[in-house]
């Protein structure tokens, strides 16, 4: 059983890093809960956004179906 995101990880990266605080790396992720929370709350006002990005640069956000999206490199 394959537990590895077929999502891109860099556009992840990229979606945190320039929306994070609007959830865009979330509702990419298919995790539209999570995406509608950071959205109105901005993303924890930036913490919940900076936890989510250092998470994702270590390999282990996961997506809506509880895969990992991990870097292709």
């Amino acid at each position: 059983m394959n537990m590895e995101s077929n999502r891109n990880w860099l556009l992840t990266l990229l979606f945190c890093w320039l929306g994070g605080c609007l959830g865009l790396h979330s509702f990419y992720a298919g995790r539209i809960g999570m995406g509608v929370c950071q959205l109105l709350t901005l993303g924890g006002l930036g913490i919940w956004a900076l936890v989510d990005f250092i998470i994702i640069i270590c390999g282990a956000f996961k997506d809506c179906d509880g895969k990992v999206i991990k870097p292709n490199f």
